[in-house]
């Protein structure tokens, strides 16, 4: 896998571009079949989701089975990495890398701490009652409701979240007092319009718990290297033709005509830098066995347990 640092213009760090090659078949996949969807790592069920018929949403049915491919992260390095969001990047990438059961699959990724999630707490709104709001509530089966709001700003855990009291909590509500806490590692899945917390439940509820604003790295798929290359021309070649452009009309109407490169240089920079950036459906593989598949896995899940949707 290469890696390699995105920027803005200004050098503002924005995230690590993952381009990963001779890797088909993830640990961590969605699997779909019609509107029923599947998110297994390796052999075992993680989450059973359904999409209603009209799109508002998915019921879903949380297994116990996920299991982070992050080792336990020490206070100490905690405090060492603190505040470098970078440092916390590169570090992520080669767990996420070195793993069998992570989702990363032949591809381009982008694993970054600018989270839209960051953006969209009121000013008001403390921060323990906006991520509260943000997770998706239920165990094991729950609903993410996407004619409410978009599941887009919205959390939902792999596993059930620890309550304040927890001891693995407990140590970590220290960590989130000093600002030492570690991130948590969030993978947008396309099907389910929402973030699935890979890494960091108790870190997440340690911050809730102490009302301070969670340090978050923020993985999904990008555009793929053979369109990038083709991509990237075609913004050139639009900015080579917007200057020609530009430069004609100053030859006639002369310098009340403004610059084309001042017009036409801030929106390539935006596209190149979408191009590197901007989010790419997550990939899904056809469920072998169908829908006849997915019910007989919800029924060993669900193991005579009601669920309506079954």
């Amino acid at each position: 896998m290469q890696r390699s640092d995105v920027r803005r213009d200004d050098g503002t760090w924005v995230g690590l571009s993952l381009d990963v090659r001779d890797r088909d078949l993830p640990g961590l996949r969605v699997f779909s079949a019609g509107t029923r969807l599947l998110v297994a790592q390796r052999s075992r069920p993680v989450l059973l989701a359904v999409v209603q018929e009209r799109f508002q949403g998915v019921d879903f049915w949380r297994t116990d089975a996920y299991r982070s491919f992050v080792p336990p992260l020490r206070a100490d390095t905690g405090r060492a990495l603190a505040g470098r969001p970078e440092r916390w990047a590169h570090r992520f990438a080669r767990y996420l890398a070195d793993a069998a059961d992570s989702p990363l699959h032949e591809g381009r990724w982008l694993l970054s701490s600018e989270s839209p999630l960051l953006r969209w707490r009121h000013p008001g709104a403390s921060h323990a009652r906006y991520w509260g709001s943000v997770l998706v509530d239920g165990h094991p089966d729950g609903y993410i409701d996407w004619f409410v709001h978009s599941g887009s700003w919205e959390v939902l855990p792999l596993r059930p979240m620890p309550g304040a009291e927890d001891s693995r909590v407990k140590a970590y509500r220290k960590q989130a007092r000093e600002g030492t806490l570690p991130p948590v590692l969030l993978w947008w899945v396309s099907g389910l319009d929402c973030h699935l917390i890979l890494d960091g439940h108790a870190r997440l509820a340690a911050a809730v718990a102490e009302s301070v604003e969670p340090a978050l790295l923020h993985v999904h798929r990008t555009v793929p290297r053979d369109d990038l290359a083709a991509r990237t021309d075609e913004a050139v070649d639009s900015y080579a033709s917007e200057l020609a452009r530009f430069a004609e009309l100053r030859a006639v109407h002369g310098p009340a005509v403004p610059d084309g490169a001042a017009t036409a240089g801030p929106r390539l920079a935006r596209h190149l830098h979408e191009l590197h950036t901007a989010h790419q459906p997550t990939w899904a593989w056809p469920l072998p066995g169908g829908e006849t598949r997915w019910a007989r896995l919800v029924r060993e899940a669900t193991a005579g347990r009601e669920w309506p949707v079954a």
